[in-house]
């Protein structure tokens, strides 16, 4: 399996990312209601949105929109990894932002 060890390099560095961001919003990963609420704020900014929020003088707003891209990175790395038999997984930070999303996403899809 060497060869694939970047995929573990690369979750490990998005996961620093991530929680750099966190840092800066003031993130408790713990908090649950409140990495929901984030992991919805995620799911209803579109690309569109999303970039408009990179581009913003707003550095929370911006931070924000950063947090979002490096989520879709994380996302994408995992699921790359998988297609080569690799299980790649974040750390607690990104376990808990993860989860998040997965259980927002499941709302969201029971919701008309």
């Amino acid at each position: 399996m060497s060869g694939f060890g970047h995929f573990d390099r690369d979750a490990q560095e998005l996961e620093r990312e991530i929680i750099r961001r966190g840092i800066a919003l003031g993130i408790d990963w713990d908090d649950a209601a409140a990495v929901r609420a984030l992991a919805r704020e995620a799911l209803d900014c579109d690309p569109a949105c999303n970039l408009e929020a990179l581009r913003s003088p707003d550095r929370q707003r911006r931070a924000r929109a950063e947090l979002f891209a490096l989520a879709e990175l994380m996302l994408r790395t995992m699921k790359q990894s998988a297609e080569f038999g690799v299980h790649t997984h974040g750390g607690p930070v990104w376990k808990a932002f993860g989860r998040a999303l997965i259980e927002e996403a499941e709302r969201g899809a029971g919701e008309p």
